[in-house]
Parts: structure tokens; C-alpha cells; sequence
């Protein structure tokens, strides 16, 4: 396997990925139509904890961490390493000290669609780190890979300079491009949620609020007391 490493990608603005921090990963999906998400099998292993970075691409050999190496070079601050192997693996391809190394250059965290270990030294250390496996198997550095190109985890491309952000529910990818108006989407959303919030609060029911009770019309959903549901239950039976 051959590859490249490619310096100086374009990277959304700074400005505008820390207005995407300001919100949760299911706010900022939702806000670009449900879109964006990586699979829940990437998961964080650590909690109460959100980062928003640009992503550093990694593609790697299975059980082959040579290339993660290559990329900490590449790694600056505010960047999110994000790394995906050519096929499926598992192997604890990321550890303490990687982490060490990224933490000294101002990176926010790693998501990793393989295996990490030294989870309690990553946590200890408050390097934020969401993986699809936790695995203490080694690995080698034998086969080259590519730094800084697209990749894709669970169907969804993500590239160099693209926003990543991540927190207890998993990972969002926001293309570099549109960063600024998904920002806006997303505190046009949270602005919405806030009033439901409110008027839920004073008693309102969703079912009200959101016009639900003809969509129930629409679909069928009748009411009945219990006394009539156990009658014509006994009936039809």
C-alpha cells in the first residue's frame, strides 16, 4: 500500500468551529437535516466531555499504526486527529503516548474508527478520545498510508480541514465549507428548543405544541376509555 501525505489543507475558520463547540452533536446534526453523524459504534471513553476541532485525516493499514506517526507532524492546534483503516480492525492502534505527543501541539482529541488503549491514562491525562473498540492488542508500523485525504467512517466522508465535533452522544462531521451557516442553523434550533423548553416547563404537552393530535387523527390513532378498549377487546376476541 503506497500513499501520500498532503501539508497545508485548507481548514474551516477558527472562528466559526468554536461557534459549532457551543452545541451538542444531536443539535448540530439535526440542524444539517440529519446528516453528518458517524455510527454509534464510535464511542467516547471518557463522559461529560465535547470538543470541536478540525480533523487531521488519517488512513491506515489494519493493526498498522505507522502512518499515525506521520500525522502527528501534521497535527496543530485546534485540530481533531481523525483516524479509519483500509479494512476493519480492532487492534489498540493509539495510546498514551501519541496522546502525549498531540496534547504538547494543541490537538483536542482523537476519534478513531478502530481500537485505543490506555484508556485510563487518556482520561487521567483529559485527552478526549472516541473510538470503536478498546483493545490492548499492539500493533506494528510496516505498511504505508495517506495523511490529510478524505476518508470515510460508517458512510460519511470526512476530509481534511472539516469540522469534527464529539461528546457523550458521538461524532458529527461538518464539511469546512458550511461551518458558519450550520452554526446558525444550530442557535436557530437551540433558540426553538428554548421556548419548547419553556412552554413544556409551564405544562404544554408536545402532543399540542407540535400539532401531533391530527397527525394521530391522520393516521388512524382513536381514543378510547378503558372500559370501552376492554369491551371491544372482549368482543373482537
Amino acid at each position: 500500500m503506497s500513499g501520500v501525505i498532503v501539508t497545508g489543507p485548507p481548514k474551516a475558520d477558527a472562528e466559526d468551529v468554536g461557534a459549532l463547540a457551543a452545541f451538542g452533536v444531536a443539535t448540530v446534526s439535526e440542524a444539517m437535516g440529519r446528516t453528518g453523524l458517524l455510527g454509534p459504534e464510535i464511542r467516547p471513553v471518557q463522559q461529560g466531555v465535547r470538543v470541536a476541532g478540525t480533523a487531521v485525516t488519517v488512513l491506515s493499514w489494519p493493526g498498522d499504526n505507522l502512518m499515525i506517526h506521520a500525522a502527528v507532524e501534521q497535527c496543530g492546534e485546534g485540530d481533531v486527529l481523525v483516524v479509519t483503516t483500509t479494512s476493519p480492525s480492532t487492534d489498540g492502534m493509539f495510546g498514551e503516548l501519541f496522546a502525549t505527543a498531540l496534547q504538547q501541539r494543541g490537538v483536542r482529541g482523537l476519534v478513531i474508527n478502530a481500537g485505543i488503549r490506555d484508556t485510563q491514562e487518556l482520561r487521567e491525562m483529559h485527552f478526549p478520545a472516541w473510538s470503536r473498540a478498546v483493545c490492548a492488542q499492539g500493533t506494528v508500523k510496516a505498511t504505508g498510508g495517506s495523511v490529510n485525504v478524505p476518508v470515510a467512517v460508517d458512510g460519511q466522508v470526512i476530509r481534511p480541514g472539516d469540522v469534527i465535533l464529539a461528546d457523550d452522544d458521538g461524532v458529527v462531521v461538518v464539511p469546512r465549507e458550511r461551518a458558519r451557516a450550520v452554526a446558525e442553523a444550530s442557535e436557530a434550533r437551540e433558540a426553538k428548543e428554548a421556548k419548547s423548553r419553556a412552554a413544556f416547563l409551564d405544562g404544554e404537552l408536545g402532543l399540542d405544541r407540535y400539532g401531533l393530535r391530527d397527525t394521530l387523527k391522520r393516521l388512524g390513532v382513536e381514543y378510547r376509555t378503558y372500559e370501552e378498549y376492554v369491551s371491544e377487546a372482549g368482543e373482537s376476541s
